[in-house]
């Protein structure tokens, strides 16, 4: 059997330019915000029941997208991971810089940003929710490839023999579970979503490819959960499971309903 897999070591910070340093991290969160909004720009006009809106309207979208990533990460650690620490410490929870992000807690910040934005410009929610859901696994690939980088969120104990030692996970080989999370919450979601909204008749029904979204991310969530390594400060929540499995839990009976929900409504019509 051969050796565990030398771990790349790659330095987090991209590049400096005087004070200014910018990370892979901020990298990752950029590209997925911008790979995200420009395949968005192009789906918008063609996408049934969503004839009021314009490519501007994608572009305004952006920022909206970008403070629900960012606030709702945040907020969702500081509440689901570390709300005794945060609330002895109020003023750690700006300072985001230390790192601390909760993809359920961006998920619920960009669903509320969907939900205000389609209120605000009067766009029906399901569909506009639908096109959100083909592009976000844009941004999930992309940040759990700068958690590879950052050698965090690493995986447990193994000795498969693409096994990785961790600068912080001690000397023990370990799954690179980041890189299965990136390949299922990434790659094969998107190419999963991008080949049900290819299909006119998914698309005709509003709030199938959201719901799908929220069912597949929860599962692929709480398969990969049984290779990471929980986080040290909380250990497994309950009966063994992760909080990250707990959490995926409502995600997926809710994606389901909504996949039923949207299936027995009228379908919509529109350009294919």
């Amino acid at each position: 059997m051969t050796g565990p897999m030398p771990f790349p070591n790659i330095d987090p910070v991209a590049f400096e330019l005087g004070p200014i340093v910018i990370r892979w991290y901020a990298l990752a969160y950029l590209t997925g915000l911008t790979g995200g909004w420009l395949l968005l720009r192009r789906m918008v006009p063609r996408w049934p029941g969503l004839g009021g809106l314009t490519r501007d309207d994608v572009d305004d979208f952006l920022l909206w997208a970008t403070f629900g990533v960012v606030l709702g990460g945040r907020l969702g650690y500081v509440l689901f991971y570390k709300p005794g620490y945060y609330l002895s410490h109020p003023l750690e929870i700006v300072q985001v810089w230390h790192g601390g992000m909760s993809f359920h807690g961006g998920l619920l910040g960009v669903a509320v940003a969907i939900w205000l934005f389609a209120r605000k410009r009067k766009v029906p929610l399901l569909p506009f929710a639908d096109t959100i859901a083909v592009v976000a696994p844009i941004g999930l690939f992309f940040g759990r490839l700068a958690n590879f980088i950052n050698g965090e969120l690493f995986g447990r104990a193994t000795d498969v023999p693409w096994a990785m030692v961790f600068p912080m996970g001690g000397a023990v080989p370990r799954h690179p579970s980041q890189l299965y999370e990136a390949a299922l919450e990434g790659l094969v979601l998107l190419v999963v979503m991008a080949a049900l909204a290819s299909r006119p008749a998914v698309r005709a029904r509003p709030g199938v490819l959201f719901g799908t979204f929220l069912m597949l991310y929860g599962l692929a969530r709480f398969t990969v959960e049984f290779f990471r390594e929980p986080d040290p400060f909380l250990g497994f929540v309950w009966q063994g499971a992760t909080m990250g499995q707990l959490l995926s839990l409502p995600m997926i009976a809710l994606g389901l309903s909504v996949v039923a929900y949207a299936a027995r409504r009228r379908a919509v019509s529109g350009t294919a």
